[in-house]
């Protein structure tokens, strides 16, 4: 069973299912409510337990009620919060997203204490994988890449600067299309695997600009893609932290995002391993 340590944000997520997603200036109405725990960190702890792997999950959270909400499938699914840790006087971290019947979505984050999360809260790994994102503050990410000796993987999302060494440190760069266009030629300066999604269609590993693999998401119809990009970074590193080579460790991400995307939520639509349809 591989050990991975997630460095990341905790979030309750506010989800409005809209019958279409609003222009800028628009007002929809019509929305259904609902409460999901989510954040990128969360997310990405919790898929990478349900597809096998001994989780720890290094956190923060408020001292309010919506802490509880947003730690309760992670505490449900067997993911270390030990060093989640509780910080007085400020809110969890909240998202507002609308989905769109085709699954398309909006989301804007109120980081609150995710932005607690500093260098000094995490202390040493023991892991065979770390996984990183950047909804906390990208200092602990670059002291993290500094001490961390074993598989390092940094989701960039969303898109922000980040210091180039964090970069040349990554074994795994994880960009969705919109994120690989926004970093642009600095993802030159990662010379570790970069893997790159494209919604439904197909998904690249590469290295040093060569080609490594490639994978199609199996078709499926999906109904919030929420959580869908988590889910494939956290099963990517499963794969490669288990010994799967490069193509197979890609076509079981691929699945594994396809899948995220069958239900309402960002953890209550992260699949089993068994859920997956592999050849």
């Amino acid at each position: 069973m591989a050990r991975i340590a997630v460095i990341g944000s905790v979030n309750l997520d506010i989800v409005a299912q809209a019958p279409k997603l609003p222009a800028p200036g628009e007002t929809v109405t019509g929305a259904e409510l609902h409460h999901f725990p989510g954040g990128k960190g969360a997310n990405q702890a919790l898929a990478a337990r349900r597809l096998g792997a001994d989780v720890s999950l290094y956190a923060c959270v408020g001292d309010d009620a919506t802490a509880d909400e947003a730690l309760a499938l992670l505490r449900a699914g067997d993911v270390n919060l030990e060093h989640c840790g509780v910080v007085s006087g400020v809110t969890t971290g909240t998202a507002l997203i609308a989905v769109a019947p085709d699954g398309e979505n909006h989301i804007v984050v109120a980081p609150g204490a995710n932005r607690e999360l500093t260098a000094e809260r995490i202390p040493a790994l023991h892991a065979d994988a770390v996984i990183c994102q950047l909804e906390v503050p990208v200092d602990t990410i670059a002291r993290v890449a500094q001490t961390f000796e074993g598989l390092f993987c940094v989701n960039l999302a969303p898109a922000r600067h980040i210091d180039v060494s964090i970069l040349q440190r990554a074994d795994l760069v994880v960009v969705n299309e919109t994120e690989a266009d926004w970093y642009g030629g600095s993802l030159a300066a990662c010379h570790g695997m970069v893997a790159t999604t494209r919604g439904a269609g197909r998904a690249t590993l590469e290295r040093d600009g060569e080609l490594l693999a490639e994978a199609q998401p199996p078709a499926v119809d999906a109904v919030d893609a929420t959580g869908a990009g988590d889910t494939f970074t956290a099963a990517l590193v499963v794969a490669l932290a288990e010994g799967q080579p490069p193509r197979r460790a890609l076509e079981f991400a691929c699945a594994a995002g396809a899948a995220a995307t069958l239900k309402m939520g960002a953890q209550p639509s992260l699949p089993m391993r068994d859920d997956l349809e592999l050849d």
